[in-house]
């Protein structure tokens, strides 16, 4: 399997090129997964004005957004890893709320923002129209092996020992989590380094 060595910049570019190349006349269901450690966010983030440059609209949401109420998630305790790997998502409001709005001839009515986490009750977020060609990116982690519908899948990849020690003290609990995490990709981008990113399979151009 070729690896391609990247710097951020070109990981940014390659993703946005993968992109744009999706098909105008729907939308564009990306998602960027990984570990709580990758910090999956900030790559999303990184691809919105590119992507709007080119005549894009974008849509961006976050699963941390779309968690289950605390007396649901947290039923187990604090810090139970299957839980965690299996609970702590609503993705059943992730699929109604936000991917199947997106289907070919949905109604395109996004809402971005379905709980709130900090304090415990339902976002009062409205709901958004995304237009034809636009595109959504959705950030999160633990959601390629759930049958989510992304017309494109990107994962951040970390080695066990990056794993571990890019976990913060404070999610160490989080790790048995990803043992049998098996993400079903498009993408995979080995992220052990940040700056240092490298792109598992084939760069277009």
């Amino acid at each position: 399997m070729k690896v391609t060595p990247l710097s951020p910049e070109t990981l940014v570019a390659e993703l946005v090129d993968r992109i744009d190349a999706l098909p105008r006349d729907g939308h564009a269901r990306v998602v960027v997964d990984g570990a709580t450690a990758t910090n999956p966010h900030e790559l999303a983030d990184a691809l919105v004005d590119p992507l709007r440059a080119l005549g894009r609209p974008v849509l961006r949401v976050s699963a941390k957004d779309f968690l289950r109420p605390a007396s649901v998630r947290l039923e187990h305790g604090r810090t139970d890893p299957e839980s965690f790997r299996h609970s702590w998502t609503d993705t059943g409001g992730l699929l109604r709320e936000v991917l199947e709005p997106l289907d070919p001839g949905g109604s395109g009515r996004v809402l971005p923002a379905l709980w709130n986490a900090e304090t415990d009750r339902a976002s009062r977020a409205d709901y958004v129209a995304l237009a034809p060609g636009g595109v959504l990116l959705l950030d999160g982690t633990l959601l390629l092996d759930k049958w989510l519908p992304f017309e494109l899948a990107v994962h951040l990849w970390l080695s066990p020992g990056a794993l571990r020690r890019r976990t913060p003290p404070e999610w160490q609990w989080t790790l048995p989590a990803y043992d049998d995490y098996e993400p079903q990709a498009d993408l995979v981008v080995r992220y052990d380094h940040p700056t240092r990113p490298a792109l598992v399979g084939t760069v277009e151009g």
